[in-house]
């Protein structure tokens, strides 16, 4: 017994350092070329650059390419050519063939999975960081999507984080601007939920009861019987790209835009959940504009007093309240909080709220360009490195990616919508106990 345990941890560490090598391996060639670039001069084809980045990506797989799929949602994050090339690999990184399906399938479901099974499709609809989603027909005749992890992520995420606090270390030696160790113990938690399919079968049952009585949204129902740790099977649903419909009409975009916005917010402050991935291919749109929503494996749950501190701090900087805003920064677990301090956080808070200041019809921010937003947070960055740094609490990472990221959708649509009427809207009814014992209603029902 203690030979085989002994062979497995020596089996998972030889695959640790076999996926050290292969990513340092392409990142370091990739940092080598841009280097090569900036301080040898060497003409760098950009374009063919990007493809390589993506391939290499794609091939990698796990949390790296969950940080290129962000850095592809924010407008002018990249040049167009990267920007371009990574906005592909949101929905179609190569995915692994047949004879891996086959066998993987056959682990899950047992040798004669296939039974289960009208139809199954040989290639992958959409290839993504941690697995790869197939189009299936039941026997029943009902179109399904089976989501399969691919093998021995376990291995691949422990190595990618290892790495990420490499850096981590590495950035906060000569960078006190951020302190990185609750970033680091959040990313970690979320994405080792994330592996755990039975764990995101559960959250797709909670979303489906939050939206049960909400037409705007779209939730695939859950195949129990042909799940497992590392398979899903769920309801197909048919829709299009958000980038289909970039010129759209403007009454097309806005309501578009809507729909994505209580999509995202309506858990968050009825329920205290948040889905914490919004990149470009976690939805589609159907020919209604109604939002298809998927993959649920990266959630956060929030405690009332957090949230009672997000709007505490709208009204705060809606009336340049010191007071109040000291005490939302502080309910959220901000520490030693002084006047400068103070003024710093308002800068990024400011950005960030600025589209429900005002009871009126306006872009998600007067510029069409991600630039404004990369000078604030620059600002930001530079003044709390001057006071000595900021740790933020571990809730922020989701929260912040999660409002960034549908701040640079509604950029994509150009969207122009009163989002101060959608937001008094989700909060004007808010009160911590109710949301608390709303939610753990919600959790108990699925066991989560």
């Amino acid at each position: 017994m203690i030979d085989t345990m002994k062979d497995k941890e020596s089996k998972s560490f030889s695959k640790q350092i076999k996926r050290y090598v292969k990513v340092g391996g392409v990142i370091g060639t990739l940092a080598t070329k841009l280097a090569s670039q900036k301080y040898l001069g060497v003409k760098l084809d950009k374009r063919k650059h990007a493809s390589e980045v993506r391939s290499a990506l794609g091939n990698i797989k796990g949390p790296l390419m969950k940080v290129a799929q962000l850095s592809a949602t924010i407008p002018d994050l990249l040049p167009p050519e990267y920007a371009q090339e990574l906005t592909h690999l949101q929905s179609n990184a190569p995915p692994m063939g047949w004879l891996f399906v086959k066998r993987r399938m056959a682990t899950e479901l047992g040798l004669h999975w296939q039974k289960n099974f009208n139809k199954f499709d040989k290639e992958a609809t959409r290839a993504a960081s941690l697995g790869q989603v197939h189009k299936a027909k039941l026997l029943s005749g009902k179109e399904v999507a089976c989501k399969l992890q691919y093998p021995d992520m376990e291995s691949v995420v422990t190595a990618d984080l290892s790495q990420l606090k490499l850096v981590f270390s590495i950035y906060q030696a000569y960078n006190k601007a951020i302190k990185t160790d609750e970033v680091y113990k959040e990313i970690t938690q979320r994405l080792t939920e994330e592996l755990d399919y039975e764990r995101e079968r559960k959250l797709t049952q909670i979303f489906g009861k939050i939206f049960s009585k909400s037409s705007f949204v779209h939730i695939p129902r859950t195949i129990d019987k042909l799940s497992t740790k590392r398979l899903l099977t769920m309801s197909w649903l048919e829709g299009k790209s958000i980038l289909d419909f970039k010129n759209a009409k403007k009454e097309v975009r806005n309501t578009i835009a809507k729909h994505m916005f209580y999509t995202w917010y309506k858990p968050f402050y009825e329920y205290g959940i948040i889905h914490g991935d919004p990149h470009l291919g976690n939805y589609t749109i159907q020919p209604n504009y109604t939002i298809n929503l998927f993959d649920f494996g990266c959630m956060r749950i929030f405690k009332g007093k957090f949230i009672q501190g997000v709007i505490d701090l709208y009204y705060a900087l809606q009336n340049n309240d010191d007071e109040k805003a000291v005490h939302a920064y502080t309910q959220w677990g901000f520490a030693d909080m002084t006047k400068k301090k103070l003024e710093v956080l308002n800068i990024w808070a400011g950005f960030i709220y600025s589209p429900l200041m005002e009871d009126k019809i306006q872009k998600i921010q007067q510029s069409d360009s991600g630039i404004y937003g990369a000078k604030v947070a620059a600002e930001v960055h530079k003044e709390l490195k001057k006071l000595g740094g900021v740790k933020p609490p571990k809730e922020f990472v989701f929260m912040d990616r999660a409002a960034v990221g549908l701040g640079s959708v509604f950029m994509h649509l150009k969207a122009e919508v009163n989002w101060y009427k959608i937001f008094h809207s989700l909060i004007e009814n808010f009160e911590t106990k109710k949301m608390n014992a709303r939610q753990q209603k919600t959790l108990k029902l699925v066991k989560l």
